[in-house]
């Protein structure tokens, strides 16, 4: 059975007449006549009634025409489906972030992609340090990742979205609580709660650099992977955290956020395969363009 002949069935019994499903066809009404008899032989059953004046479906012509549309609604659909996908309208698009970014770059880029590529989906996944995103997108893993530089690995291109400073979690009840804001020195004596010295933090090795510019190292009292576990720890009164200043856009029971007044700024970047030549991505990165996600000038600036 060709799928024209479905069509041509259809055509048929939408109109009741050969003459205009002809016309609706494009075709002369003899090839139509004939190429619905043929379906007719090759199902067993009689499709249509036909008289001199009118044309009607019978019960098992009307029973094929409901089947009969649905095979056709899904072709044209899967055909639509493909240009889509073809044209980065439509697919999965597999994105890791580090832990803060989840807290306000997460919620930004979703709603921009649900606005502009609404047939693309997110499959997220978070709390990714920049070197576990790196090898993501090496092994094809993750299509994107929002993540901080430096970055390390061969083949990874990668723009700038953020500059954020970092800022101070403290405990409800820290000796800080009542700050408006804190100098790096105050915290010379504090217990600090840390990502995993393994790990290659990027924001780990700012909190050192800013501690060391104030003449000390961090006292490391806890060691994390993850953002919400630093906070978790914060909310505890076990120490306290410098984070991204994202954070403060997901507040957290039991943990006030400081400004540090000469804390360094860490960036975030979205990084992608530089061979990776499919057209979702390339469709992101114009959606991105257009609406000003990049920050100028820092293009691939560690």
């Amino acid at each position: 059975m060709e799928l024209r002949h479905l069509r041509y069935f259809v055509a048929v019994a939408e109109t009741r007449h050969f003459g205009k499903a002809a016309e609706r066809l494009h075709m002369a009404q003899p090839p139509l006549s004939q190429a619905i008899r043929r379906l007719e032989t090759e199902l067993g059953v009689e499709l249509f009634t036909r008289t001199t004046r009118q044309v009607a479906l019978t019960g098992a012509g009307e029973v094929f025409r409901i089947d009969a549309e649905r095979v056709l609604a899904a072709v044209d659909e899967a055909v639509a489906r493909v240009a889509r996908f073809a044209s980065g309208a439509e697919g999965v698009l597999r994105i890791g972030l580090t832990g803060s970014a989840s807290y306000r770059q997460l919620p930004a880029l979703a709603r921009l992609m649900k606005r502009e590529m609404p047939q693309v989906m997110l499959e997220v996944h978070t709390e990714m340090l920049t070197p576990a995103q790196e090898v993501g997108l090496i092994e094809r893993r993750l299509d994107i990742g929002v993540l901080r530089p430096p970055v390390r690995q061969e083949g990874i291109e990668h723009r700038a979205i953020a500059t954020e400073p970092l800022v101070l979690a403290v405990p409800e009840q820290h000796w800080l609580a009542e700050a408006d804001t804190v100098r790096v020195e105050q915290l010379r004596h504090e217990d600090f709660v840390l990502y995993g010295a393994g790990l290659g933090s990027v924001v780990n090795d700012a909190v050192v650099r800013t501690c060391l510019a104030a003449g000390f190292y961090p006292h490391r009292a806890y060691e994390v992977t993850e953002t919400s576990a630093a906070l978790a720890l914060v909310a505890a009164g076990l120490g306290i955290a410098m984070l991204p200043d994202s954070i403060r856009s997901a507040p957290r029971e039991g943990v006030l956020c400081k400004e540090i007044e000469d804390a360094l700024s860490v960036r975030l970047d979205l990084a992608w395969r530089r061979d990776d030549t499919s057209p979702l991505l390339r469709n992101l990165l114009g959606v991105l363009e257009r609406n000003h996600v990049f920050l100028e000038g820092l293009e691939g600036v560690a």
